[in-house]
């Protein structure tokens, strides 16, 4: 049976502020059937400093009269935005995640709404803090590589490993992390505790940047499942990455991709999600179980689209089959055509009539 792929709809900060927005956002994840929807939660101060620079795809899409974190304060949702949300997503029967980018989010995400899974963007699989403190929240993650290197990515799994073994005593060092992650209990609790996303981290990214073989790089690697989070425009590479075996899907929405932001314009808008998620549940349901043998839906053509032993003339009883008198035509429901090097050189045992199925000896 195939497995199901876990499909977020990303509304990340494209709701602009508005809590009216994130609840329409919300709405559209549900009715597309997708099964969580995602926000990020962070204070912008904690994050960002008064001199980080806009990336260029922000400066594109919000322009240069802003700076990063002026632009970022204004998409802040609060805890009581957070509680709002959550109850509504649980109204609608959809899962609620979210991204933190400080560790006082992290704890209100982990230990104030007690989310049973948090996501962990590619820009934080550097920040050590961070990784540790997740770690030690004992919470299943889903942790985006964007921008990242295997070597990379095996130190953050590293930092992940020794906050699920270590002693609570125990004092962090690049030493203790890397004889966590080579033991056995390190490698369990991370087949336990963890989910790779592959992705490109550029709005909207390029397709011949996407490198959906990675996938299989991060499998092999790591042992550990693995899915894509998608950052291109359109639907078309999320369901290739599902027939490439992504386990998780991660796609941003949008009510309307000409809204400002710096997020819409590599987002979805809600028929794009609902056209994405079918596509992705046909996609799963066709991987199948790998086994070559006839699906029950084409058996009964099995005898209309085969052949069979046919006389290709009148044929008496008697008479030696040969390749001047024995073809092969449909149905096949008689001998089958694979006999007919067999049949060659035997004798008929009946009279029969061209183009009438040969009976078996």
């Amino acid at each position: 049976m195939s497995r199901h792929v876990y499909v977020i709809a990303e509304a990340g900060v494209n709701h602009n502020g508005s809590l009216d927005l994130a609840k329409r956002l919300i709405d559209v994840a549900a009715d597309a059937h997708a099964d969580a929807v995602k926000f990020q939660t962070f204070r912008a101060e904690k994050e960002i400093s008064q001199r980080a620079r806009k990336a260029d795809y922000q400066i594109a899409n919000t322009g240069t009269t802003e700076s990063q974190l002026e632009m970022v304060r204004k998409l802040e949702l609060g805890v009581d935005d957070h509680r709002e949300l959550i109850a509504y997503a649980k109204h609608r029967s959809i899962d609620f995640l979210s991204t933190p980018f400080d560790l006082d989010s992290l704890d209100v995400l982990a230990d104030v709404f007690k989310l049973p899974t948090i996501k962990m963007a590619s820009g934080e699989i550097t920040n050590l803090p961070l990784l540790l403190a997740a770690g030690r929240k004992r919470t299943p993650l889903i942790v985006s590589t964007g921008m990242s290197t295997l070597g990379e990515i095996e130190q953050a799994l590293a930092v992940l490993a020794f906050t699920y073994v270590a002693p609570a005593d125990a004092q962090p060092s690049e030493a203790v992390f890397a004889e966590a992650y080579r033991g056995g209990d390190g490698q369990r609790a991370l087949r336990e505790m963890i989910t790779l996303l592959h992705c490109t981290t550029e709005y909207p990214a390029p397709p011949a940047d996407v490198n959906l073989r990675a996938m299989a790089t991060l499998r092999d690697a790591f042992g550990l499942p693995v899915g894509y989070s998608d950052h291109t425009q359109g639907i078309h590479i999320s369901v290739a990455a599902v027939a490439a075996g992504a386990t998780i899907i991660e796609k941003h929405i949008t009510l309307d991709r000409t809204m400002p932001g710096p997020d819409h314009i590599a987002s979805l808008e809600p028929q794009e999600l609902t056209e994405m998620v079918k596509a992705i549940r046909d996609v799963e349901a066709a991987m199948g179980n790998g086994l070559k043998i006839p699906a029950a839906s084409e058996i009964k053509n099995i005898p209309i689209a085969r052949k069979s032993l046919v006389a290709a003339k009148d044929i008496a009883k008697g008479d030696v089959f040969t390749e001047e008198n024995l073809t092969t035509k449909r149905p096949g429901n008689g001998v089958s055509a694979m006999q007919y090097v067999a049949y060659l050189g035997r004798t008929a045992l009946r009279d029969y009539e061209a183009d009438e199925l040969v009976d078996g000896f």
